[in-house]
């Protein structure tokens, strides 16, 4: 393997260059460095300490010649100049000046046609092993020749100085997407790293024409592959683990013409309240290689997944390989089955209704789910939220790119395309008991083994979406809202405001969307 110095990497010094080192080598350094400590099951638990989760108030775009016209600036995409950029660059290098470095050199993307080479540059050996574990790990023979694509510094202990260096405070995640690097001072939330990754892919790919997409995907026995968006609480990594089916990845993917490639090698679970008999693959992923973020160990090093009192948020990073189902390497063929998740809150949106290309479009775009009382400090009744595209902070295009390029995907393979709603129908929250998962669970099962592709559908006359009148193991009588609800008035009420809240994100956040996808959506009196 060949070895770095710290020149190589713009880095003076004397420092040691500790390039792709073996996990238990990484523990070793991590250890030593005293950066964590073993849980019971041999998992490296680090607290991430200010920073429990991303910054997204923290994150910049350098705004150049080349890149301008391509990014969707806003309150997402925030420009950043060139000069400040370098700025904060060489202040970071200098920082890191006769420090011992860690480099992981790996792939995003399996499909090895289309995967991006990225240098991670860690000045913490446990941040090293937290992107070792869930990038795309290279041969020793693919390290030999290895010339990164993009570069990415991370440094946790180097603070920003808002009004010299622009920024908002101390941490910045600044991408360039001209010089190819990434810069994350500030923070030891290793999200950033990830995430930072998958926003170079989701410029990149759409380029290339592969649709890039926050979603989770699993495949069957034939090779065909199922597509699950959704935002949190929405229950897309419950229910797609099926034992039934292989896990193609957990979080982010491309959608080329060959079929569904994982960008990533790893996943990155949520802990809060994780139980064996819930979720007994990540259960048991929690072993010695994985890296937990900021769960809380009793004296004998034993996780206490009901803690959140350092965060919520709590982590758990792990290789796919420790799930036993996982598809390897991370491909599959054509998706036959899209599905959208929603945890509808208001009670009005059908458990399962199909949607036409114009429709999955629209959907695709507003992201809709509600965030729910007692999820966030302040929030005591149901919040709507839309994340454009499922995934808003990651997407620096405008999105009607990737809108098209899920349209014309759609016409290609004439996959079906399904809007699923795991909250609650005949009642708002809290009226009324949150729909059975295994119904959900029965949804999903029909909608992927083509059973949904023959019944009998009705219009949605608000929503526009065609409703399944009869659904294997499901209850007919709970396939339409509008049936379940005791008061007919409340319910169109409800149904109105929420057609409304849809149609107003929308003309707010996409005024040059093409007409037709505009008007697949909600009808608004």
């Amino acid at each position: 393997m060949k070895t770095l110095n710290p020149m190589e990497l713009g880095i003076a010094g004397d420092g040691k260059v500790f390039r792709n080192l073996a996990v238990i080598l990484l523990i070793e350094e991590a250890l030593k460095r005293k950066e964590g400590h073993l849980s019971d099951t041999g998992a490296f638990v680090v607290a991430t300490g200010k920073y429990t989760g991303r910054s997204p108030d923290d994150k910049f775009i350098v705004d150049t010649p080349a890149v301008h016209d391509d990014i969707a600036w806003g309150k997402i995409n925030v420009p950043i100049g060139p000069d400040k950029f370098e700025g904060i660059k060489a202040k970071m290098l200098a920082y890191l000046q006769n420090k011992d470095l860690f480099v992981f050199d790996g792939f995003a993307g399996a499909d090895p046609k289309y995967s991006k080479r990225f240098r991670i540059v860690n000045e913490l050996a446990s941040q090293n092993l937290f992107i070792h574990q869930l990038l795309i790990r290279p041969t020793e023979e693919e390290l030999k020749d290895f010339v990164p694509d993009y570069t990415i510094i991370a440094a946790p202990g180097f603070k920003c100085i808002p009004k010299v260096d622009g920024v908002h405070s101390e941490a910045a995640i600044i991408i360039n997407y001209e010089t190819r690097e990434v810069l994350i001072a500030g923070s030891q939330y290793s999200g950033e790293i990830k995430k930072s990754v998958f926003s170079v892919m989701n410029y990149v790919l759409p380029k290339q024409g592969i649709l890039s997409m926050h979603c989770s995907a699993n495949m069957g026995k034939e090779g065909d592959s199922a597509v699950f968006f959704g935002l949190s609480g929405t229950g897309k990594t419950t229910l797609s683990a099926d034992p039934e089916r292989k896990l193609i990845g957990d979080d982010e993917h491309g959608w080329s013409a060959d079929g569904i490639f994982n960008i990533e090698g790893g996943c990155y679970a949520k802990c809060i309240d994780l139980k064996r008999e819930d979720e007994p693959e990540i259960y048991d992923a929690i072993k010695f290689g994985t890296i937990l973020e900021n769960v809380v160990m009793d004296e004998e090093g034993k996780p206490n997944f009901h803690d959140g009192s350092l965060t919520e948020n709590t982590r758990a990073g792990y290789p796919i390989e420790y799930i036993p189902n996982a598809a390897i390497p991370g491909v599959g063929g054509p998706p036959k089955t899209i599905i959208f998740l929603t945890a509808d809150a208001f009670g009005v949106l059908p458990p399962i209704s199909k949607l036409d290309r114009d429709m999955a479009m629209y959907h695709f775009v507003s992201g809709y789910t509600s965030k729910l009382a007692g999820t966030e400090r302040g929030i005591t009744e149901p919040v709507t939220t839309f994340s454009t595209l499922f995934g808003a902070p990651f997407f620096p295009l405008n999105a009607s790119i990737y809108a098209a390029l899920l349209g014309k995907k759609l016409e290609e393979t004439g996959a079906n395309v399904f809007l699923i709603n795991t909250g609650w129908c005949g009642g708002a929250a809290g009226t009324v008991p949150r729909i059975k998962l295994k119904y959900t669970r029965a949804m999903v099962s029909a909608a992927i083994a083509g059973e949904l592709n023959d019944v009998e559908y009705e219009k949605d006359p608000i929503f526009g979406v065609y409703i399944p009148k009869t659904c294997p193991d499901v209850p007919s009588e709970i396939l339409n809202p509008r049936n379940v609800w005791a008061d007919q008035n409340a319910y169109e009420a409800s149904a109105k405001t929420l057609a409304k809240k849809f149609a107003d994100n929308f003309a707010a956040k996409y005024p040059d969307m093409p007409e037709h996808i505009k008007n697949a959506g909600p009808r608004v009196d």
